[in-house]
Formats: C-alpha cells, sequence, structure tokens
C-alpha cells in the first residue's frame, strides 16, 4: 500500500477558521491515557492494543466500524463509583448512555443499581437479572404500559415528571393493590456551563417541575394526599458533560431549602436526595474530569453542610453517573476510506461510519480525538477533519484535530471516549447498518451486540 504523503493544507490552527486545537501535539503516536480505557496501549510493533488484542486482529474478525468496549475498565469504573460513596448512598448507572445485557450483568456484579427510561430498557435490564428493586424508572412521558409494567415487576423507585404523572402512577399503583415508591423530579434554576440541548435544570425546557414558582411544593402535596404513592426524596438533575461543582452546590442547597419547606408544613422529613448525574468525562486532553471520590467527597460535604444549617437530618444521597462509567472505557474503530486535502484550509479523512455510529458531534458540536492505531508514523501533522460517509456536509466525526501527513486509504484510526450515547444514538441513516459492540478482556473478545444486517433492514420493511 503506498504511504504517499498528502498535501495537507495548514500545519498549525493558528490559521484554522474554526477548531479546538491552538496547535498540534508534539508526539502523534502517543496516547494520553485521559481518553483512552485503562489497558489501551500500543505493542512494540506499533499497532494500538486493547485487553491484550492488537486493532488489525480486530477490524479482521469483527470488522469496522465498531465499538471496542474495554470490560475490565468498565467495571473497575463502575467500582470507583461504588466505593467512592459507600453503603449509605445508591449509584445508580444511567442506562441511557449504552445498556446491553451484558452490561446490566457486570452492574449487577459490580453492586450498582440501574437508572432505565424507557420500556425497552426496563425489558433489557430485567430479561438479564438486575433485581427490579434496584431499579430506578425515568422519563418525562411515561406511558400506562410502561407504568403499568414497572410497577407490576416491583422497581424500586419511579421519578415523577408531571402533575399528570402523579396521578397516573398512582392510580395504576392502586389498580395493581400496590404503594410504588416515588421522588419527584424538580428544575431548581441551575443554569450548567454545558450545551443546551444537554442542560436539564433551567426553567424553559421539558424536565422535571418547576421550584421557584412553587409547582414543586404543589407536586409534593398531591404526592403525599395519594395512597398509591410512597413519596420518599426529590430528585435533582442539572445537566450533562459538567466539570464545575457549583453548580451541583447551588442545587442541592435548593432541594434541602424545599425539604425544609416540607418539614415544616407536612412534619415529613422525606429520608432521600438524588443529585442525578451529568459529570463529564475527558474526550480531549484539554478537559479534566474529576475522580470519583473527589464527586463523592464534594457532594456529601454539600449536602451535610446544607442539612446541618436547616437542621434537618441528612438523607440518603443517590446519584447517576452513565457517561462518567462507560464514556471512557470505549473507542470506535474505522478504517480510512478517501482522503482529500483543501489547499490552505484542512485535509478531509473519510472513514466507513459517521453520523450513523456518532450523531453527537453533529448534534451537540461534541469534541472528540483521533488516532492512528494500525501503525506509527513519523510523518508531520496534517489538520484534518474526520467525516463519515453519509449523504450530509454536517457528517462530521472529529471536526479539526491532527492525524499524520502519511495517512493512507486502508490505515485504521480510532476515536476514543465513544461508550457513551454513540451506541445507543445510532441510527439506520442511508440504510447503514449498525456497528458491532465487542467486549474485550484479558486478551478475549466477544460480540455483545451484533453488528446488524441488511436482513435486519429489511425483516422490519413489511412493505
Amino acid at each position: 500500500m503506498s504511504r504517499s504523503a498528502h498535501p495537507a493544507g495548514p500545519r498549525h490552527a493558528d490559521v484554522l477558521p474554526e477548531g479546538h486545537y491552538t496547535a498540534p501535539p508534539t508526539d502523534l503516536n502517543a496516547l494520553d491515557p485521559k481518553v483512552w480505557a485503562q489497558t489501551v496501549t500500543r505493542t512494540p510493533d506499533g499497532v494500538v492494543s486493547v485487553g491484550g488484542i492488537d486493532v488489525k486482529k480486530l477490524a479482521e474478525e469483527f470488522g469496522t466500524p465498531a465499538y471496542f468496549i474495554d470490560e475490565a475498565d468498565f467495571r473497575a469504573r463502575a467500582r470507583a463509583w461504588r466505593t467512592a460513596f459507600g453503603e449509605d448512598a445508591d449509584v445508580f448507572y444511567a442506562g441511557k448512555a449504552f445498556l446491553s445485557r451484558a452490561v446490566v450483568r457486570w452492574l449487577h456484579e459490580e453492586g450498582l443499581n440501574l437508572d432505565v427510561c424507557s420500556g425497552g430498557e426496563l425489558t433489557t435490564a430485567l430479561s438479564a437479572g438486575m433485581p427490579a428493586d434496584r431499579i430506578a424508572f425515568h422519563g418525562n412521558n411515561k406511558s400506562t404500559e410502561e407504568i403499568t409494567e414497572a410497577i407490576s415487576s416491583g422497581v424500586g423507585r419511579i421519578v415523577l415528571d408531571s402533575f399528570q404523572e402523579i396521578v397516573r402512577v398512582a392510580h395504576i399503583a392502586e389498580s395493581l393493590g400496590r404503594r410504588q415508591r416515588v421522588q419527584i423530579r424538580v428544575t431548581v434554576g441551575v443554569e450548567a456551563h454545558t450545551h443546551e440541548f444537554i442542560a436539564t435544570a433551567h426553567e424553559d425546557q421539558k424536565f422535571g417541575i418547576g421550584l421557584a414558582d412553587g409547582q414543586a411544593a404543589e407536586a409534593v402535596r398531591r404526592a403525599l394526599a395519594l395512597d398509591g404513592l410512597e413519596l420518599i426524596g426529590i430528585h435533582s438533575h442539572i445537566g450533562s458533560q459538567i466539570f464545575d461543582m457549583a453548580g451541583f452546590e447551588v442545587a442541592a442547597r435548593r432541594v434541602v431549602k424545599l425539604l425544609a419547606e416540607i418539614r415544616d408544613e407536612h412534619g415529613v422529613e422525606l429520608p432521600e436526595i438524588d443529585l442525578g448525574g451529568g459529570l463529564g468525562i475527558a474526550y480531549t486532553s484539554e478537559d479534566d474530569p474529576s475522580e470519583p471520590h473527589e464527586i463523592a467527597k464534594a457532594l456529601n460535604e454539600i449536602v451535610t453542610r446544607e442539612c446541618e444549617s436547616a437542621k434537618l437530618r441528612t438523607p440518603r444521597i443517590s446519584v447517576e453517573p452513565g457517561r462518567a462509567i462507560v464514556g471512557p472505557t470505549a473507542f470506535t474503530l474505522y478504517e480510512v476510506g478517501t482522503i482529500k486535502p483543501l489547499d490552505g484550509l484542512r485535509t478531509y479523512v473519510s472513514v466507513d461510519g459517521g453520523m450513523s455510529d456518532n450523531i453527537r458531534t453533529a448534534l451537540y458540536d461534541a469534541e472528540y480525538s483521533v488516532s492512528l492505531v494500525s501503525r506509527v508514523s513519523e510523518a508531520e501533522p496534517m489538520l484534518v477533519r474526520v467525516v463519515g460517509k453519509h449523504c450530509e456536509s454536517g457528517d462530521i466525526v472529529v471536526r479539526d484535530a491532527f492525524l499524520p501527513a502519511d495517512l493512507a486509504p486502508g490505515d485504521l484510526i480510532a476515536v476514543p471516549a465513544t461508550g457513551a450515547y454513540c451506541r445507543s444514538m445510532a441510527s439506520n441513516y442511508n440504510h447503514a447498518l449498525r456497528p458491532p459492540v465487542v467486549a474485550v478482556r484479558d486478551s478475549e473478545a466477544r460480540v455483545i451486540v451484533r453488528r446488524e444486517t441488511e436482513e435486519d433492514l429489511l425483516r422490519l420493511d413489511v412493505g
């Protein structure tokens, strides 16, 4: 295969019209441990490996594009969260980030609970053996069928998101002869420093019941008055991909104030608060996420301090990390197809996947890293935009990054930190086949979600 260099456009991002980087990295072959899973390394011949298997072998066996998840890394991160918060708190893995039956079993074995937000996620959880009482059911518009299934199966809690849902859940619970444990999700008016589409605690959005206008207090009154409900706490979630703990401090202060008002009005001290998830991960070398023990310490101190000030017993805390567990554990492997230099701008590198396997760049302007993983290169860095094969100019995987100037068709490149939301939000746009998810551990690889086939597409097309 020819390794001829391509006219690469600018070598430095100071002439870039837009972008994340300011200068190329000093070593294009280095793998930043902040953005790669724990067992990812380069073999002596320069090929990247995960779990003891190099990516060339993985590509030969499983094809590309494909998601590869480091099972040992996933388990280690799950344990770190469980250990950080201890036995006096609950850690619910947010299944929306990525869910499969294998992941459910890993969570169960590592002692975590599970947060689901649809009937499909609930069915997946139950089918893989997650005890129903360790499941929380979320969602802003749960159907009657979903609520019935959740209550019938014995889920540990349902998070109520509207006045209609308070009545709906209570009615279904009573018709089933149950008293359902519930929390009320409140919007606390915190503007998390994140993309507007993933900020969830300001007033002008679809989730939760408003705190500032007194609606949350009214929701509490209604829930306490209904025999089918056992109100156990208040739920708050301020957004996603958050690095600054200041938002959580404001949210906790406002939630505890509501708890004090509930005590004063109803003579009830609710035993739990859920502060949600949304803690950020490193997608690029410039991201600097906190460790689970640092987050646990900060949240516990915030809640304890606010409760002492309000003369309340400290409630049991719940958190819901999803991305923070699964995000860093996986990468997406692509094969380079075409390389198109645009003089004075950048080089477009097209791969065999795209927005059908990672919509986040197009949807959120998400930033990612990328590396040549099938070999090492001593070539100069070239500024690239990694794009997919779909019929959309917005089909971008990595907006701006540096790859070696001798990059060629057939090379394998990988985008790290794609464990969260990429497979969950994958689509069949252009009738693309969604990639497999392959778990790798101790030099063994196994498919946990298989690649779709054309037969799968035609089986759903009944016309």
